[in-house]
């Protein structure tokens, strides 16, 4: 699993059953690159082009990062059954019915010769939700009791919560609080 901050690419290797942490790894950007998607969250002049060098660059390094991660922690490369992968957001604006994430899954795909999965917001705001936050799901899947309420809050570039009522999977929702 990969995720993108204006710091930095996040990169995670994990199994889900049971949950289990394997192996992490933080990479920072190059400068050049986070002001030039810095850039790119505002409207601006040739923004296409722009866009489509981020694109190449960002994938490069998470797949490079990737690479990286399985080498130092000798990971079995078959035992890694997909990448997840959401990009960078350039632009999230749900209020006019689109979603703009960045770090072509192709690229990452040939990088690491693993299968990456990727579009999540898009996906998301297809079957009618906002693109985000996206963890209400996964919170739900893993941590929502029978009898236990719960919140959980993810803190990431943007801070949400998840609520986990219980015994109620139908009335799982999840919202956005503001820069964390």
């Amino acid at each position: 699993m990969t995720g993108t901050s204006m710091d930095g690419v996040d990169i995670v290797a994990a199994s889900f059953d049971p949950l289990q942490l394997h192996a992490t790894l933080t990479l920072s950007f190059d400068p050049d690159l986070r002001d030039e998607l810095m850039a790119l969250t505002l409207p601006g002049d040739n923004e296409i082009d722009r866009m489509g060098k981020a694109d190449v660059a960002l994938a490069k390094m998470i797949g490079e990062g990737i690479n990286q991660l399985i080498e130092q922690s000798h990971l079995d490369r078959s035992q890694i059954k997909a990448v997840g992968s959401h990009g960078q957001t350039i632009r999230h604006r749900p209020e006019h019915g689109f979603t703009l994430q960045i770090g072509d899954p192709n690229i990452i795909t040939e990088i690491t010769q693993i299968p990456v999965i990727s579009d999540f917001r898009r996906r998301d705001m297809a079957a009618g939700g906002q693109g985000a936050p996206l963890v209400p799901a996964f919170h739900q899947d893993m941590f929502q009791h029978e009898s236990i309420h719960r919140v959980i809050l993810n803190l990431g570039g943007i801070a949400n919560v998840s609520m986990l009522p219980a015994g109620q999977p139908d009335q799982v929702y999840g919202f956005d609080t503001g820069p964390a």
